[in-house]
């Protein structure tokens, strides 16, 4: 009598914990949990690359200070970006045209 009732015990135990375990697992899976997990990693993601380039610009800044005085250089470079570039085709003169006999980009023909 004493088996039977620890086996249906113990079969009732192990059927509310695997329910339970399921039920969370459900949870985890569901569309809003997932967009939440990876906003989570993203936000972590994106904190670790500011924290990495920040990391990386105080040592290029030290490493620049330290060639300084190598070179015995006492002005402070200048940290701003080159002028854009443009492209040749835009710097053609006006009147100019180029003509080709072959169009691979057009749309318009036949296959």
């Amino acid at each position: 009598m004493f088996r039977r009732t620890f086996w249906f015990t113990a079969g009732a135990a192990a059927g509310v914990w695997a329910t339970a375990k399921v039920n969370r697992k459900l949870k985890q899976l569901t569309p809003e949990s997932l967009a939440a997990q990876a906003a989570n990693k993203a936000i972590d993601a994106g904190h670790k690359v500011r924290e990495f380039a920040v990391d990386v610009r105080s040592g290029m800044v030290r490493r620049e200070a330290e060639l300084g005085e190598a070179l015995g250089l006492d002005a402070p470079a200048d940290h701003a970006l080159p002028a854009p570039r443009r492209l040749a085709a835009i710097d053609r003169p006006l009147g100019t045209t180029t003509t080709h006999s072959y169009n691979p980009h057009n749309r318009n023909e036949d296959h």
